[in-house]
């Protein structure tokens, strides 16, 4: 634990101007990020005497090791750049919203020559309209289905596109009148476009007057007597009313509005999002945040602010937003949302009438969603907490292994030899942490040699970390450091050891790295021999305060170093079952590393090592000759001829193919007969197609 007044900055030197502010930890870590309207008043708070601090502020600026700022001229910079940061950075002392559920919305592809209409989750597109979003994906394509009859948009994927204009006939929905068939020209490019601007305004909000509009022609149809055309009007209206009674009027006037609500206690807030366009909710969202820093309401708000419309322009964020409490001060708040707009966006607290009422009927929903999450999260940190005490216990550790990483080797019977490393934080994944190895020190299937291989290199790396961060590291382990091509690693500070070797190490930017930080506990996949390689590497490495252990996959056995019996531990164990989950979690990234290794080698080609020929005139050469076998067999002038090659590089093309030895000739597993290389299709390492007998993923033995 740090004492602040260590790294506390001298009097005077921080400047009493607007800025952002960032608290490092010991690894450099951004672990909390904040903005100011004056520096110095804000960052002596930080300096008091710990006992007047919160709690929370007091732990993380005991947590910390140094603070550093940053000055901007206003305090909507400021706001935008603690925005960015904390995306950046994601500090664990900040809050942070976590997003219940992948919201689905429905989009329209304005961006593509015949719009379509389609249900959409993840990162919003540039050029597609959202609307939404919807609580399940269900709701999306009912009230699609009830519109397509007035509205009839493409909603067919690329694919299914394409083959309908090439056999030039539409799909099912082109067949019964639910789609317009771009696709065979029964409309043109521009009626097509047309059609789907007006879906679009429809779903925005602007109903009444087109309803009129069909109200009309079906009159005028009735009186000129062509009753078909007014029967399928009228039915038309129908499906619009009926799809508008999905989503009631909650405000008058046609509004566009977002209400935000917070529940909240002592250690977490759930904030739910109503959005209201055109006078009726379009879509609902909620997230739910720990408390991790001394927070208001108001400034709870501030961050779902930011996290709802810190990626929004235009009109995707609504002329007013109604919020149980004003961030403190509200002013730079409110011109930051005026800037996404593009106009001027009123942010205010509800005291009367439809919206004081609905604003209520939000808060009801933050208070249910803050209870059901903490009717889940109790029983999840009551497990997690258990299983963690269980290792502890069993493995006879001082305490509880917070971080554990897990190692697995994969290979194909001794081909393509690839290692794993998965994290698991606080009994939870951490995908960042993942990463994955090359087995480079020899060739050929040995997991025992692999292993030791691979723990060597992560904490060679994490060694190498904490010399270029100034911790102190044995001197013993210094003299071993090397790279994965056996050199020595310079003990420089700030240098960076690794080169290039799996990305290197990022310089102090508070940027996640690598290798930058120890597991309590090593888990291996495999038994006694594994082990003993895990923990072999380690003791050459000097570094003795990490455990480790393996988990067998025949028994389920833990074994542990120099021990001859393995720890069994029961079948209702939820700490086994925490390894279990680790175990399996590094052989599926492993195997997945290690599939794609081999398929690209299989796909992998003699022209690939061409310098300077690219994927448009691979495909031209083999379009002209076919194969690669007959263009293996032209001459440097009859590679001249394919447009865009020059001799020189015909030359090259063809030293390159010579050098290549031919693969085996491809076989028919289930036939046993010699495929005929003139097909064009796949290649293999050797340029040709690849065998059909290759070993089966099924089949082979991965590890």
């Amino acid at each position: 634990m740090a004492d602040p007044s260590s790294y506390r900055p001298k009097p005077g030197e921080i400047p009493d101007t607007p800025g952002v502010y960032r608290f490092r930890d010991d690894h450099r870590r951004v672990i909390y990020v904040g903005k100011a309207k004056s520096l110095r008043q804000r960052l002596a708070n930080y300096f008091q005497d710990l006992a007047s601090l919160h709690p929370r502020t007091r732990t993380m600026v005991t947590t910390s090791a140094s603070v550093e700022w940053t000055v901007v001229s206003t305090e909507v910079e400021a706001l935008q750049l603690e925005y960015s940061w904390i995306k950046e950075y994601d500090p664990r002392f900040n809050v942070k919203y976590r997003d219940d559920k992948s919201y689905p919305y429905l989009a329209v592809t304005m961006n593509e020559e015949f719009p379509r209409v389609q249900v959409m989750r993840g990162h919003k597109r540039k050029g597609v309209r959202y609307f939404g979003p919807y609580g399940h994906a269900w709701a999306i394509r009912d009230t699609v289905d009830l519109l397509l009859r007035v509205f009839p948009v493409r909603t067919c994927s690329a694919g299914v596109f394409k083959n309908a204009t090439r056999t030039g006939r539409p799909c099912l929905l082109g067949y019964i009148g639910k789609c317009s068939a771009p696709c065979v020209d029964r409309v043109s490019a521009d009626e097509h476009r047309d059609l789907a601007e007006e879906f679009c305004d429809f779903m925005a909000g602007r109903t009444g007057t087109y309803i009129r509009r069909l109200e009309k022609q079906m009159t005028d149809a009735a009186e000129e007597m062509e009753y078909e055309r007014a029967a399928r009007l009228r039915d038309d209206i129908g499906a619009l009313k009926k799809a508008m009674e999905k989503s009631a009027v909650v405000l008058a006037d046609a509004t566009d509005a977002d209400l935000i609500a917070v529940a909240e206690d002592e250690l977490e807030a759930a904030v739910q999002i109503f959005h209201v366009r055109g006078g009726r909710v379009r879509g609902q969202r909620g997230w739910v945040t720990d408390k991790v820093e001394e927070i208001t309401t108001g400034a709870l708000v501030e961050h779902a602010l930011q996290q709802l419309y810190g990626e929004e322009k235009g009109d995707s964020v609504p002329k007013e937003v109604l919020v149980p409490a004003l961030p403190e001060p509200v002013e730079p708040v409110q011109e930051w949302l005026a800037e996404r707009r593009g106009s001027g966006v009123s942010l205010r607290i509800p005291q009367r009438g439809d919206k004081k009422a609905l604003m209520e009927t939000v808060q009801r929903n933050a208070l249910q969603a803050l209870a059901l999450h903490k009717t889940k999260r109790a029983s999840d940190l009551t497990t997690r907490s258990r299983a963690l005490e269980e290792i502890a216990e069993a493995l006879d550790l001082d305490s509880a292994p917070l971080r554990i990483e897990c190692y697995d080797i994969s290979h194909l019977q001794g081909d393509d030899v690839v290692a794993s490393m998965v994290v698991f934080e606080d009994g939870l994944q951490r995908k960042s942490e993942y990463r994955r190895f090359q087995i480079k020190g020899f060739a050929g299937q040995d997991d025992v040699r692999s292993m030791h291989e691979v723990i060597s290199r992560r904490f060679k790396r994490y060694l190498a970390e904490k010399e270029k961060t100034g911790e102190w590291v044995d001197d013993a382990s210094q003299t071993d450091l090397k790279d994965a091509s056996g050199n020595d690693i310079p003990a420089v500070s700030g240098a960076d050891p690794q080169g290039t070797v799996d990305n290197g190490l990022k310089n102090d930017d508070g940027r996640p790295k690598k290798f930058a930080y120890p597991p309590q506990l090593v888990v291996v996949d495999g038994g006694q021999p594994q082990v003993a390689a895990a923990k072999r590497a380690l003791d050459e490495l000097g570094i003795d305060d990490i455990a480790v252990c393996g988990l067998a996959k025949r028994l389920e056995e833990v074994w542990l170093p120099d021990d001859e019996d393995p720890v069994v531990l029961p079948r209702t164990s939820e700490g086994l079952y925490l390894l279990q989950r680790v175990r399996d979690e590094a052989h599926r990234f492993a195997i997945t590393y290690q599939r794609t290794k081999r398929s690209q080698r299989f796909r992998s080609s003699p022209l690939d090592d061409v310098p300077g020929l690219g994927d448009t005139r691979k495909q031209a050469l083999l379009k002209h000759f076919g194969s690669l076998k007959k263009l293996r067999s032209a001459t440097i002038d009859q590679i001249c001829e394919v447009p865009g090659i020059g001799r020189k590089t015909a030359e090259t093309i063809a030293v390159a193919l010579a050098q290549a030895a031919p693969a085996a000739p491809a076989v028919n597993t289930a036939t046993g007969e010699i495929m005929d290389e003139e097909e064009p299709g796949t290649t293999g390492s050797g340029g040709d197609p690849v065998t059909a007998g290759a070993p089966d993923e099924r089949r082979g033995q991965e590890t």
